[in-house]
């Protein structure tokens, strides 16, 4: 979603549930210090961690006062809407559908849709707010005909990669097989001149 919505230059409203303003979380996340895979660091207190969860963890012990409590939204309440199981679950595919759920998430979709995307606010609002229905509410059904994401993710991503990866094993063997046919090419031909050098320096009988 990002990418469109700085594409098109928009900017949500405090009444949408996505505004950053609006996460309860946002100051802690902008205080996490990522160094390297195995190096995260507090930004309140500079201590060290192995993993981001430990940092967590860390938050909630020791700087859980320092929470903007007066932003009462955790976008981890809109995981059933953007499908947050389908990008950390492997498996989501194969989870049976309850159709209750489903509406309730489609409904808390197409809300956030309206409220962050309204189409009273132009051109570019009513297209993002078209995207949004179709990334992510078409996909809040038990058919399995849609599925979340469509124009984007990292559904797409792993497909080209996959793809790259089996186009680089089809054409490595035929590379291979091109330098061995080029070098057996040039040992026939230094041998062949090897023998008519030899030829060459024969005397001839008088």
């Amino acid at each position: 979603l990002t990418p469109f919505v700085e594409r098109e230059n928009y900017h949500f409203s405090r009444n949408c549930r996505l505004h950053p303003e609006n996460d309860i979380f946002r100051d802690q996340e902008e205080h996490k210090i990522f160094v390297d895979r195995h190096d995260w660091r507090c930004g309140y207190c500079r201590k060290v961690f192995r993993e981001e969860k430990f940092l967590d963890q860390h938050f909630d012990n020791r700087h859980s006062n320092l929470l903007n409590v007066s932003h009462d939204n955790c976008l981890a309440d809109l995981c059933g809407a953007l499908h947050c199981d389908a990008v950390m679950n492997s498996k989501f595919s194969r989870t049976k559908c309850y159709p209750a759920a489903a509406a309730k998430n489609r409904h808390l979709c197409e809300s956030l849709a309206d409220s962050c995307f309204s189409i009273s606010q132009g051109p570019s609002a009513s297209c993002l707010h078209e995207l949004f229905i179709h990334q992510f509410c078409d996909a809040h059904t038990c058919s399995g005909k849609q599925k979340p994401f469509s124009r984007g993710g990292k559904e797409q991503s792993s497909f080209f990669r996959l793809a790259a990866g089996a186009l680089i094993l089809v054409l490595l063997p035929v590379f291979y097989l091109f330098l061995y046919l080029v070098q057996s090419d040039m040992k026939g031909r230094t041998q062949e001149l090897r023998r008519i050098s030899k030829a060459g320096w024969k005397v001839k009988p008088s």
